[in-house]
């Protein structure tokens, strides 16, 4: 029954690592959208400061020195876009460079929680045939192993202490 237990909690944990190279994957076409739109949102702000014979700083600030809430709310909006379309770039120059094994811990350390969130509603779990499939499924398989053996000596050792003189 034991190893039952274990062989269950291996295959569950192999299979849920494996869906991190997915994940992973199906996040970097999201974020290639994203930069795509996000750009196209700064391009027609440049466009339109460049219009007026303005820079894209230059038309942030006017914006928000106005006094108008509507135009320095747009200020901030096209302010944090910036920042945010500069973030994205960065983070898919990372990981188009780093080496497969590594694309998951890039991943991982800066993934932007709206993508992430956004790709999780929309992912679908898909059969691991790389390399970065196999290895994150074995190591899953291994912390499974680990966990599943953990959780019975415990158990067994809770029996012997109810049952010790």
């Amino acid at each position: 029954m034991g190893r039952i237990f274990v062989l269950i909690v291996m295959l569950l944990a192999g299979g849920a690592t494996s869906q991190l190279p997915e994940f992973s994957q199906q996040y970097r076409q999201r974020l290639g959208g994203a930069i795509d739109a996000l750009s196209q949102v700064v391009a027609e702000f440049e466009r339109d400061a460049s219009s007026f014979g303005l820079t894209t700083s230059e038309a942030i600030d006017r914006l928000g020195t106005l006094p108008d809430a509507f135009a320095r709310q747009r200020a901030q909006t096209i302010s944090s876009t910036l920042v945010r379309l500069d973030r994205l770039k960065a983070q898919q120059i990372a990981l188009t460079s780093a080496a497969p094994f590594e694309r998951i811990g890039v991943f991982l350390a800066g993934m932007d929680p709206e993508l992430a969130r956004a790709t999780a509603g929309d992912y679908e779990p898909a059969v691991p045939i790389t390399a970065e499939g196999f290895l994150s499924a074995g190591l899953g398989g291994l912390a499974g192993l680990l966990l599943g053996r953990g959780c019975l000596f415990l158990g067994r050792l809770r029996i012997r202490r109810r049952t010790a003189p």
